[in-house]
């Protein structure tokens, strides 16, 4: 998946690594980026066309599938991270909704588009979802999902053309993260990562300095090996 002349969908592109994700693929060439955002949002670079769109409404995702003329890649980005303590399951299923339903729904209302093209989708989950991260269990409950659909995705859609992608992203500088006190990279460092496993053709991706490391044991471990038994089992 070249980025050069390729039409683009980025969720959750108003700020923070979607914001980042749309300038890294104009710089790389994109051809026309539909840049889904909650709140207004104005780019000065005409490619760049803007869609209202929350992930959890499913009227504004309906919109979304028939305003698009043509697509080359979903980036399902839009995400939300809540602290909490499991005490409630409401914050649980409100991180569900936007982490795993939202981008499954995406992926489903866009699809005739993607297997037209024989395009892709690109799923960003975090290293949350190997591993729970105890001051927010809630969002690695969520991103766990997110990656069970995505693979499942990935199976399903095998013989279709379309290529689904698992981004494990370790912890970026953005608002999600201000007031948690480690080690991170830029969003502009995690929108070159992610586009550069997408031009590789890495179908697992670990874009960053803290997930790299969990690449190669990820990539041979137990858990990929069932992956591809599993799906080569399928009917």
């Amino acid at each position: 998946m070249k980025i050069a002349n390729r039409t683009i969908l980025i969720t959750g592109a108003s700020r923070g690594i979607g914001e980042a994700l749309v300038n890294e693929a104009l710089r790389r060439g994109a051809g026309k980026i539909y840049a889904g955002t909650r709140g207004p949002l104005r780019h000065p670079d005409a490619r760049v066309t803007p869609i209202a769109l929350d992930v959890t409404d499913e009227a504004q995702i309906a919109r979304t599938a028939r305003e698009v003329q043509g697509l080359d890649l979903l980036v399902n980005n839009a995400g939300i991270a809540l602290y909490d303590d499991l005490a409630s399951v409401d914050t649980i299923e409100q991180q569900l909704a936007v982490n795993c339903f939202g981008s499954l729904k995406m992926a489903r209302a866009l699809l005739p588009f993607l297997e037209r093209s024989r395009g892709a989708i690109a799923n960003v989950l975090s290293l949350a979802a190997l591993a729970p991260v105890p001051v927010i269990p809630g969002y690695s409950i969520s991103k766990a999902a997110a990656l069970s659909m995505t693979q499942s995705l990935r199976s399903s859609l095998a013989g279709r053309g379309v290529a689904v992608h698992a981004v494990f992203l370790g912890p970026v500088d953005t608002d999600m993260n201000r007031g948690y006190e480690i080690p991170k990279i830029s969003p502009a460092a995690a929108a070159v990562g992610i586009l550069d496993g997408l031009e590789r053709g890495e179908e697992d991706i670990f874009p960053d300095p803290a997930s790299r490391p969990v690449a190669e044991g990820y990539r041979t471990g137990i858990a990929k090996l069932l992956e591809r038994e599993f799906s080569a089992a399928s009917p």
